[in-house]
């Protein structure tokens, strides 16, 4: 019996737009379109297909801070910032209308400001070489950001892509981080030959954050003060799906090596310009994920600062995870970021371990994650109390999320 709107119940199975499959893992969001997770509306005809989901996690945390920039004066303690709490209690909607139009609108009721937005956009694809999307969506910069949400190995990202960047100046609208995250703006991208991949984008360069156009041009370069990104990839084995291990897709051979590259101009309010660029590798090999990143960011002050100076940060990741039985995932990762500069000696290294485990047949997904934060070859005991100010010493989360 026809009906002129199909109600299909995708629970754990596969959506019958499975062709799809590959295409959609790509899009980078919660879930995609031809995902395993929730319910899926679609016409008769196929060419409108609507669905709604849910996303929710929530932590237990426990920091501990050495006691560098502690004042025990005003009983400040080495364990901080721990506690349960919700980083993500997402509701949306993603869809397809006339086999060309993909859009996406998720709202994050764990957020607040313009983070409550967490991305809103709608894609036209007029072939597979050739798409253009709007809106609020992440930026084409880094592995780390650009794996769906819910999917990553670990409950965090790399500590490098999010520590602030220490500077020799106080001037307190100038801490870039290396990671850009959710912006708003334009992007052209395509895929050619199902085997590369480009990327290329304007954003406004204000974060997740700003839902507003506060821009103006550029007193230096007097062009308009955006973000200009650009990524590059190349997928020998096809399309490389955007999640880092999942236990109903443990039969995958795929591989991702890509670049990337942006300018912020006039970034921070004071104002700098920042140069990022980016190398990335990605593998799916049956129950092995393999990711590895390096990035480096170079800042520079615009002419009203009066500071003649650049300044350089690199940082770089990577991370490793196996199924050893088809719902445990042992996961691994070694960070790093030279977090004062090039100018100065010292890094930190940031070693983690973890473990994965997926309940079968109801969308939960439990993850446990430790990392230790050491520092290196400083020149001074100064600067290495100085380099880790801000971020735990010792680190640990219980993460549990429901995905529909």
């Amino acid at each position: 019996m026809k009906k002129h709107v199909l109600f299909a119940v995708s629970l754990l199975l596969p959506m019958a737009l499975s062709a799809q499959q590959e295409e959609e893992d790509t899009e980078n969001g919660i879930v995609s379109v031809g995902g395993k997770q929730g319910f899926t509306l679609s016409s008769e005809k196929g060419d409108f297909v609507f669905k709604p989901y849910a996303l929710i996690q929530t932590t237990a945390n426990f920091n501990y801070y050495d006691d560098e920039g502690l004042d025990k004066a005003y009983n400040q303690d080495n364990v901080a910032n721990s506690g349960f709490a919700i980083p993500y209690a997402v509701l949306g909607f993603t869809g397809k209308a006339f086999e060309k139009v993909s859009f996406n609108l998720t709202l994050n009721a764990a957020a607040s400001g313009g983070n409550l937005l967490q991305q809103a956009w709608f894609d036209v694809k007029l072939k597979e070489q050739f798409a253009v999307k709007v809106g609020k969506f992440k930026t084409p910069f880094t592995h780390a950001y650009l794996t769906t949400l819910g999917e990553t190995l670990m409950p965090t990202v790399p500590t490098s892509l999010t520590a602030t960047t220490i500077m020799p100046y106080t001037l307190n609208a100038v801490t870039p981080t290396i990671g850009t995250g959710f912006d708003i703006g334009i992007e052209v991208h395509g895929l050619l030959a199902r085997k590369f991949g480009y990327e290329v984008g304007l954003f406004n360069g204000t974060g997740s954050a700003v839902n507003t156009a506060t821009k103006t041009l550029s007193d230096d370069w007097h062009i308009p003060s955006l973000l200009y990104a650009a990524r590059l990839t190349w997928m020998p084995k096809g399309v490389m799906p955007s999640m880092q291990g999942n236990p109903n897709r443990l039969h995958e051979d795929k591989m991702l090596l890509g670049i990337s590259v942006s300018e912020n101009v006039e970034s921070e309010s004071e104002s700098t310009n920042d140069l990022r660029a980016g190398f990335e590798f990605s593998m799916l090999k049956n129950r092995w994920y393999v990711g590895a990143e390096g990035y480096l960011m170079r800042v520079g002050f615009t002419k009203r600062q009066k500071i003649d100076e650049h300044f350089t940060y690199w940082g770089a990741y990577a991370q490793v995870g196996y199924f050893v039985t088809n719902q445990v995932q042992l996961a691994a990762r070694y960070d790093f970021i030279d977090r004062n500069g090039t100018d100065k000696d010292g890094w930190l290294n940031m070693p983690a371990v973890g473990v994965n485990y997926f309940f079968p047949h109801s969308n939960l997904k439990l993850q446990a994650m430790y990392q230790y934060i050491g520092r290196t070859g400083h020149a001074t005991q100064l600067d290495r109390d100085n380099d880790d100010l801000g971020q735990p010493m010792h680190s640990a989360r219980l993460l549990l999320q429901y995905a529909f």
